[in-house]
């Protein structure tokens, strides 16, 4: 019987904690990276809008972020370091682990460059459901 039991044990030890993924309400799926990052990982086909929904709902439902809080993109479309899906997008609290601003309103929002950034409450309003017309 403790044979089992310790086997168990390491079996659940070695299996990935489910709390550390969390989805949004618009089905993305948000992994911590380290202490001051995460990304953001739509499904296939995911809007702009998508990650920084996703990025919004983490901050604020997981990290207890303000709706002032602002959010930084550390980096665009990429390979996902957590999950190895071809697609995500990292973010960070941490004004100071932050690249540099990209230039301009329409580039920083909507092609996801570095240094982008936005409050927690201007990245939620990317959250709206499109209405389903019958």
């Amino acid at each position: 019987m403790s044979r089992t039991l310790a086997a168990f044990t390491a079996l659940c030890l070695a299996l990935p904690f489910s709390a550390e993924a969390f989805t949004g309400r618009n089905g993305t799926r948000v992994n911590p990276i380290n202490d001051s990052s995460f990304e953001v990982i739509t499904r296939i086909g995911g809007a702009v809008d998508d990650y920084w929904c996703g990025a919004s709902d983490y901050a604020r439902r997981v990290l207890g972020a303000s709706w002032t809080a602002q959010i930084y993109l550390l980096r665009g479309r990429g390979p996902s370091v957590t999950t190895g899906r071809r697609t995500a997008v990292q973010f960070t609290m941490d004004a100071d682990a932050a690249p540099p601003e990209g230039q301009g309103q329409f580039q920083k929002y909507s092609l996801l460059n570095p240094g982008s950034h936005m409050s927690v409450q201007g990245a939620a309003t990317f959250c709206q459901i499109s209405p389903v017309w019958d």
